[in-house]
């Protein structure tokens, strides 16, 4: 199983980035796809999520109207489209996949890619 999350890097305030994250080795379509951060001492958090089949999103409140999520099952790849970022948008940006079957949950993670936000 792999998660690798690629499209970080350093970006000045109002800008935009696109992160991708590349799965192989699972059922990529079988899983709701998520994007957490986490910056230097804070805990890590949900940036946004989205269902298997991409019917359904939903934010963290403090990318609501910047962020947009979406996922295409046939390339195997989620997106998160950032727009207007922040400073405080800066941090190590998480892929996670997850799934739950008979009562088992399956959780994977990517190796996180780097977002900073200044000027």
């Amino acid at each position: 199983v792999q998660l690798v999350e690629s499209g970080g890097g350093l970006v000045q305030p109002g800008g935009s980035l696109r992160l991708s994250c590349a799965a192989s080795g699972f059922t990529f379509s079988s899983y709701d796809m998520s994007w957490y951060r986490q910056a230097p001492g804070k805990e890590r958090e949900l940036v946004a999520v989205i269902t298997r089949a991409g019917g359904s999103t939903n934010y963290g409140d403090s990318v609501k109207g910047r962020f947009t999520i979406s996922r295409d099952n046939s390339k195997n790849t989620v997106y998160l489209q950032m727009n207007s970022l922040k400073p405080e948008d800066t941090a190590v940006y998480y892929c996670n996949a997850r799934t739950v079957a008979l009562g088992f949950t399956r959780n994977y993670w990517g190796q996180g890619t780097q977002v900073t936000v200044s000027s």
